[in-house]
């Protein structure tokens, strides 16, 4: 063979060698350059942190990459522990922060306005979001019922004390109530206060018109002249019944005698002029006004209802008003005649 074809040959051979090796370098450059624009990729389409927030791992981010497609899978992922570009220069990265604490100014920890911290069936857009202070109704509640159970104490501790204290008190002396008066009874014969010297008597003022108190009076005083008469027949013998008409202007000797026939036969009905009455009235304190007077006339009288005891001497033993009963007025009666002083 011809030398000059040989030769020929291999720098044939030498130059396409060369090409070769010219484009495997070509392309590894670009398949560098191309690894690269996906990493630069990959790295502006990851979520931006805090510059105190921790720096993932480049495998974490190489595999991120890999799964979003944006880094050709066939390419090696970085080796297990190897860190971000800070953590290569030799800092540290910073410690992870810690857990949070569940705090009254989260909306999950928060006080709503029905104090129970959790979302109601509307949501948060339903409830208002209202801090809990000291005072709630539980405790307004418990004080209420201590201030109610104070003033039921006092009121009840108040009324003891009096009633112990009314117990204590002793009256001395007289009253003034009563005093010299002249008047006529039945039969036309002056009566005076001393006429009745050495008895106990009874005392009611009144009307022979009055159409329900003061007969309810006199029949209450007829039973205790009864039951004296039964229980204490000696004490009976001394008390004398007395009733002193308010309206002579109407209660004359023919209506009072008329008027006595419905009462006890003890009693004795006495009267006299208007200036008389109204003397002897205010004697003994008593309140006599007019009231509901009519066209034709016919009127009916207001006056004290009070029943008053004098000793045998015609000084104010005792006075009985309307709340009490026949048998309280009959105690009373039999305590004061019995009654013997100490000294």
């Amino acid at each position: 063979p011809d030398p000059t074809d040989s030769s020929v040959a291999l720098s044939s051979f030498t130059m396409m060698r060369g090409g070769v090796v010219v484009a495997r370098s070509a392309a590894a450059r670009s398949a560098a350059a191309l690894a690269a624009s996906r990493r630069t990729a990959a790295a502006s389409a990851a979520p931006r942190r805090g510059p105190n927030a921790p720096r993932r791992p480049a495998r974490d981010v190489a595999i991120g990459a890999k799964r979003a497609g944006v880094v050709d899978a066939a390419l090696p992922l970085p080796r297990r522990g190897l860190t971000t570009s800070s953590s290569t220069n030799g800092a540290n990265p910073p410690p992870p922060p810690p857990p949070r604490s569940p705090r009254s100014s989260d909306p999950k920890h928060a006080k709503t306005s029905a104090g129970s911290g959790h979302e109601g069936e509307g949501g948060w857009g339903g409830l208002s979001v209202v801090p809990r202070g000291p005072v709630t109704w539980p405790a307004l509640g418990l004080v209420a019922v201590v201030a109610a159970s104070a003033v039921g104490y006092y009121t009840i501790e108040r009324e003891r004390r009096l009633e112990n204290a009314m117990g204590k008190i002793v009256s001395t002396g007289k009253p003034a109530i009563g005093g010299p008066w002249s008047l006529v009874d039945l039969n036309g014969n002056l009566v005076t206060d001393r006429s009745f010297e050495g008895k106990w008597t009874l005392l009611y003022f009144g009307f022979a018109r009055c159409p329900d108190i003061c007969p309810s009076e006199m029949v209450k005083v007829g039973k205790v002249m009864d039951t004296l008469k039964k229980e204490h027949p000696q004490l009976a013998e001394k008390i004398q019944p007395v009733f002193v008409s308010v309206d002579p202007a109407r209660d004359s000797l023919k209506a009072l005698r008329e008027y006595s026939r419905d009462f006890h036969p003890s009693y004795a009905f006495l009267t006299g002029t208007p200036e008389q009455v109204q003397q002897m009235a205010k004697k003994y304190r008593v309140y006599v006004s007019k009231a509901d007077e009519t066209e034709d006339g016919d009127y009916l009288v207001d006056h004290s209802i009070v029943v008053y005891f004098h000793d045998d001497t015609g000084d104010l033993a005792d006075c009985f008003t309307q709340s009490m009963r026949p048998s309280d007025v009959v105690e009373k009666v039999v305590e004061r005649m019995t009654f013997v002083p100490t000294y």
